[in-house]
Order: structure tokens, then C-alpha cells, then sequence
């Protein structure tokens, strides 16, 4: 997907990268009406989940969708998904924990959302769009004019 953006230039997003819990996931749990979406959003782009699997379930929870589980091996998560992003580029990246703040800032679009675990001030500062809820956040991809209208300047 291109974007031409007023002001901002032309943006192509290839990848997307989800945070697991508190961005895709509460608890554990992947949100059901979410799964739909990611399987839409995967003919498009390659889907990428980053976590550090804190309820230990992730590649359960992920095992029926089309996504490439990542789970983080440092003591340093902040940095190591960043460096994840900056590597990949092209990326649309989603997240709302302190550790996702890095991320959100290299990513080529990020998106911090906020649910039922609430969100860290640091990705707020750090993104480029806050959104509601992770169905707005997915939602930006098959509307992606909304990103343009939010983003340029």
C-alpha cells in the first residue's frame, strides 16, 4: 500500500507488526473480533507478533491465523522491537505498552491504541495516530484515506 501524504511524502507499508497483549490480546486471549480482520489484512501484508508471552499461550492463541509469531528473547523488549521494525521497514506498526514506545516512534506509521489494559504515555508521545480501540487501528488499513487526512499536514 502507498500513501501520498500532503507535506509528509509518499509512505509504503509492506508489514504490519501487532503487540500481543493489551494491543490484539487481553489476558491471553486474542480479541475474537479482531481475527477476521488479520485474516483480510494478511492477502495484502506479511503480519508480524511481537511479544513476550507473558500468559506463556501465544502460539495457541495465534496458531489459526496468518501472522509470523515473534516472541522476545532480551531483557531489554523496548529496544529489541525496535530494532525488530527498523529492520523490517515499511512497517505499520500497533501497540500500547512502554515497551512498545520505540517501536511506534521508528515504525513508518504508529499506531497506539487504547483498550482494556489502557495505554503508556510513552507510546502516546511516540506515535503518530492514537486510536480508540485495535478494530480502529486495523480499521486505518482498509480505509487508508483516513490515514491521510490525519496525517498531513
Amino acid at each position: 500500500m502507498k500513501l501520498e501524504i500532503q507535506n509528509v511524502g509518499t509512505i509504503e507499508i509492506k508489514n504490519i507488526v501487532l503487540d500481543f497483549n493489551g494491543t490484539i490480546a487481553k489476558d491471553g486471549r486474542v480479541y475474537e473480533e479482531i481475527k477476521d480482520k488479520i485474516i483480510k489484512l494478511a492477502k495484502n501484508f506479511d503480519i508480524y507478533v511481537l511479544t513476550s508471552d507473558t500468559h506463556g499461550n501465544a502460539k495457541k492463541e495465534l496458531s489459526e491465523l496468518p501472522v509470523k509469531l515473534q516472541i522476545l528473547k532480551t531483557s531489554n523488549h523496548t529496544e529489541e522491537k525496535k530494532e525488530f521494525v527498523e529492520n523490517l521497514k515499511n512497517t505499520f506498526a500497533v501497540g500500547n505498552g512502554s515497551n512498545d514506545s520505540l517501536m511506534l516512534k521508528v515504525a513508518d506509521i504508529g499506531v497506539c491504541v487504547i483498550n482494556d489494559e489502557g495505554v503508556s504515555s510513552k507510546s502516546i508521545i511516540n506515535c503518530d495516530i492514537l486510536c480508540k480501540s485495535i478494530i480502529d487501528a486495523l480499521n486505518l488499513l482498509e480505509y487508508p484515506k483516513r490515514i491521510v487526512a490525519t496525517l498531513r499536514g
